[in-house]
């Protein structure tokens, strides 16, 4: 009932990630994870790794989050994807998932992986929802707290290995 309002899906526009945009990816990456990535490494993604597509989103001109993939061949490896604190909860992931999704699919990609830790229920509802299944596990992944990692593969385009009655 009217949950959908404006304010919860907000008008975002989406580009590449460039140098400059380092300074406040970090400040999302340091309150989104508990074991973020430091400034350099996203320097040297963005300068160093040809395989990398990195894209912010915007909301009246401030970054409010970004993702991240690398593209090999025909599969997409979703690095990272966050969204700042005070815009969580408006489906932006989604939105992120979504463009990160069609721009693999442009790239040539027909699969997507990423892992996810078995206690972000939220991500892995979000991730479900795009076709993603477990396949497997990464045990002591996260090195925080020595949890396993989930490794998700869903096929591309999203919804396209998916009948309307549910699993193809």
């Amino acid at each position: 009932m009217g949950s959908m309002s404006a304010a919860t899906a907000p008008e975002v526009i989406f580009r590449m990630m460039r140098y400059e945009d380092i300074p406040e990816v970090s400040a999302i990456e340091v309150e989104s994870f508990a074991t973020p990535w430091s400034e350099q490494a996203f320097i040297s993604e963005l300068t160093q790794n040809q395989f990398a597509q990195y894209i912010v989103m915007e909301y009246e001109g401030r970054l409010i989050g970004y993702g991240g993939m690398w593209i090999i061949i025909d599969e997409a490896h979703v690095t990272n994807i966050a969204v700042t604190g005070d815009f969580r909860g408006r489906r932006l992931g989604e939105r992120m998932l979504a463009e990160l999704g069609s721009r693999a699919v442009r790239l040539g990609a027909q699969r997507m992986t990423l892992e996810v830790r078995p206690s972000n229920a939220v991500a892995r509802r979000m991730y479900e929802k795009f076709g993603f299944e477990a396949v497997g596990l990464r045990p002591g992944y996260y090195s925080d707290n020595g949890e396993d990692a989930i490794i998700m593969w869903a096929e591309l385009p999203f919804g396209s290995a998916r009948s309307e009655g549910g699993r193809a």
